[in-house]
């Protein structure tokens, strides 16, 4: 059965600046436990430094269960949660070496290279929205403080 694309999509998240994947839902694409998945990469931790897979904070965490609705279960698990960046799935290939998963990781790095083309074609309007976001909190600032200033006046 193929993986869908827009599956995979979903579960490309931005955390620390990085575009990485979240260990229980690989190993859901993978067709394995979280567990397992864990395991295989702790007997090759040499593979693993920092800027392939890291260990979720708990802000970070409660964040991607916030907003998304498939991790409402991570908000109850005790087990850390490590992600994957797009060389740190590469490097999951040379540890989890079925049929499968070699069938998965050439659908996730398409799905790596779609989103960084939609990314790089959209750099310029997500920069725009920084821009008008900034400038609202600046204006709501002003608001709440002149708002302040007013009731206070009025108390009196």
């Amino acid at each position: 059965m193929q993986v869908i694309e827009k599956t995979i999509k979903q579960k490309i998240f931005t955390i620390r600046g990085k575009q990485v994947m979240l260990d229980r839902d690989l190993a859901e694409l993978y067709n394995t436990e979280t567990k397992v998945l864990n395991q295989a990469v702790k007997r090759n931790l040499e593979r693993f430094p920092t800027d392939f897979m890291f260990k979720l904070t708990n802000l970070e965490k409660n964040e991607l269960v916030t907003n998304c609705d498939h991790l409402k279960l991570l908000k109850y698990s005790y087990q850390e949660s490590y992600v994957f960046t797009e060389q740190g799935v590469a490097m999951l290939s040379s540890v989890l070496r079925s049929k499968k998963a070699i069938e998965v990781n050439i659908q996730i790095f398409r799905a790596f290279i779609e989103m960084r083309k939609y990314i790089s074609k959209n750099l310029e309007l997500f920069q725009r929205l920084d821009k008008v976001e900034n400038k609202l909190l600046t204006y709501d600032k002003n608001f709440e403080h002149k708002y302040l200033m007013l009731t206070s006046l009025f108390q009196i």
